[in-house]
């Protein structure tokens, strides 16, 4: 049997389940905490590209599930409270509003403004 090398953060009953069905795996417990919050960030990334291809309701519950599971362990991990979360978005929504009117960006002249996305084309 070969081994498959995943090298990530998982979550607490998945060695259970993988020694219940008779197979074998390697844990170790994460006891740096920088090391911990840069594991959970990479399983941001994870999730929200799980979530991102959901095609359908159920997959998607399940997928936002996971994800917020994730957020849930980072934010314990740093110390945010809820009502921190419930400030900051809040901030947010009123500085750059939600997504009731469903704009979508073509383009803009404005070389200021900093976005984390990609570009998809500059003219």
């Amino acid at each position: 049997m070969s081994k498959v090398y995943y090298n990530k953060l998982v979550r607490d009953h998945i060695k259970a389940k993988i020694e219940s069905k008779g197979e074998a795996c390697e844990v170790r417990v994460i006891t740096d905490d920088h090391e911990y919050e840069q594991e959970l960030q990479k399983k941001v990334i994870e999730e929200a590209t799980a979530l991102a291809h959901a095609r359908n309701r159920e997959d998607f519950l399940s997928e936002y599930a996971d994800l917020m599971v994730v957020l849930d362990a980072l934010t314990a991990n740093l110390e945010l409270s809820e009502a921190d979360i419930k400030t900051a978005m809040s901030e947010n929504i009123e500085r750059k509003g939600f997504y009731k009117n469903r704009h979508f960006l073509h383009w803009s002249d404005d070389s200021g403004y900093k976005s984390n996305e990609t570009p998809q084309g500059v003219s």
